[in-house]
């Protein structure tokens, strides 16, 4: 085809899947970007101007007029005694990433117990997210306990058909839900490692959170364990960072290794003062998350069956954490869409997170709810449900 100037029009090319997924997801955090209304304000999307902002009145947390760290000295040091403390362990040592300190931590217990086998869930943070780092760079060999959207059990540990060196639990497991045990079933599940002469491993990523459903302190809950990864940015709103605790004698040998692995960085001190803020200002909050994530779950349970939506999941239906998933009956490009123009068009962004395919037809997203949540009421979910759900096509069987 020729335009009146006689030159050819050039064919649109195609859009990629990727180039498609890249688009929305920009539109997404320009939605959550201008929306008024938001059940949480991750950090980690906010512009460099905002995240600097995070370091801003911290003499109530750490003498700023101390020398900077060097290597880990400083203020480091001083994060890695304040996570001990709160987690009743001999020790601390900091780290720039969770990949790297369980790596660590699961090559040290490796060398003691001689077995470089690690028990843990199919859906543990290592087997689905790390590219087969564990194998990969560390020597070690993953064992899979089961598959099941729960932690595994005691009599699954019992019965494991091979010996394995440590066992590590992910508390809670993020991808089944963000779900925990009871705490009478964790107790027994470790106890079934211990009768394997295993040592256990807490990938506690979130386990700051999971105080209020175990009902326990953290130094209760770390105590189980012979080693606890935890966080610094993903429920504490850090700049990155995380720890590995347990006894002296293990996390001076990580250290040594955390140089190896290229982990001793020069200075850390933003990251390090970002988790100090954290603990001192979000870890008390937490529960008071945990308590209204509770509340928007029930909320959006009876909005989404007042709206006549055939078919959606809130799991767990009481969640265990202030983080929880949704599944609705339709696609992933329509539900995206949907979120997307909510934001957009009303301010109000419910769902700002991505959705993932679970199938044909049905789509899930994680939600959490932070301190922009707390100013939410049930109805106001309920409201916010309606105006999701008018912006979704007809589902089969709906009212």
């Amino acid at each position: 085809m020729s335009d009146a100037a006689g030159q050819t029009e050039r064919p649109e090319e195609p859009v990629t899947d990727e180039e498609r997924r890249k688009r929305r997801r920009e539109r997404r955090i320009s939605a959550y970007r201008g929306a008024k209304h938001v059940l949480a304000r991750p950090g980690f999307l906010g512009t460099l101007r905002e995240r600097l902002a995070l370091l801003d009145g911290l003499e109530d947390v750490y003498d700023l007029d101390e020398p900077a760290d060097i290597y880990g000295g400083g203020v480091v040091e001083a994060l890695e005694r304040k996570v001990a403390e709160l987690l009743g362990t001999e020790a601390a040592a900091f780290f720039p990433t969770g990949t790297m300190a369980q790596q660590v931590a699961l090559r040290c217990w490796a060398g003691r117990t001689g077995n470089p086998a690690v028990a843990l869930h199919a859906l543990a943070h290592p087997e689905v997210h790390e590219r087969n780092a564990f194998s990969q760079v560390s020597g070690l060999r993953p064992v899979r306990v089961t598959s099941e959207p729960r932690l595994p059990s005691a009599d699954e540990v019992r019965d494991l058909a091979e010996p394995f060196g440590a066992l590590m639990l992910e508390l809670p497991l993020r991808d089944a839900g963000f779900v925990l045990p009871s705490w009478e079933e964790l107790t027994e599940v470790v106890e079934a490692a211990r009768e394997r002469d295993a040592v256990v491993h807490f990938d506690g990523a979130r386990l700051w959170e999971s105080t209020v459903h175990f009902g326990r302190p953290l130094h209760e809950i770390a105590g189980l364990a012979d080693s606890v990864y935890v966080s610094f940015y993903k429920s504490l709103g850090g700049l990155g960072g995380a720890a590995l605790a347990g006894p002296r004698t293990l996390t001076d040998e990580a250290k040594i290794w955390r140089h190896r692995y290229g982990g001793q960085v020069f200075q850390q001190f933003p990251t390090a003062l970002s988790a100090l803020a954290g603990l001192e200002r979000e870890l008390p909050r937490l529960p008071d998350y945990v308590a209204h994530a509770r509340v928007v779950a029930e909320a959006l349970r009876e909005g989404f069956a007042a709206a006549g939506v055939p078919w959606a999941r809130v799991h767990p239906e009481e969640p265990y954490t202030h983080d929880f998933q949704v599944w609705l009956p339709y696609d992933v490009d329509v539900v995206s869409e949907a979120a997307i123009r909510q934001g957009e068009e009303t301010g109000t962004l419910l769902f700002a997170d991505s959705w993932d395919e679970k199938g044909p037809g049905l789509a899930v997203t994680e939600v959490g709810v932070r301190a922009a949540g707390l100013e939410w009421t049930g109805d106001d979910v309920k409201a916010a449900v309606a105006e999701f759900v008018a912006r979704l096509p007809k589902a089969p069987g709906a009212r």
